[in-house]
């Protein structure tokens, strides 16, 4: 007897999604433990870095989005 979904283990995009997911869960988890075990002054700095890039990050993500707003045709009905 066939397995009805026999197909999905052969299939690319399966795999590729299974290696994001697992990417997403494990990538974080692996930069705090690096942070966790960096001496007492480079944790310190290493946290604030990462918020400093997060915000500017943010930051230019919402730059690019009124950017985008501002150059659409305003609809006058």
């Amino acid at each position: 007897m066939r397995f009805p979904l026999d197909w999905l283990s052969s299939e690319r995009w399966y795999w590729i999604t299974i290696l994001g997911c697992f990417a997403v869960l494990a990538g974080p988890l692996m930069i705090i433990y690096i942070i966790v075990f960096l001496p007492a002054p480079l944790n310190a700095v290493a946290v604030f870095g990462l918020i400093l890039g997060w915000s500017l990050a943010g930051g230019y993500k919402d730059w690019v989005k009124a950017e985008r707003e501002e150059e659409k045709p305003s609809v006058q009905g």
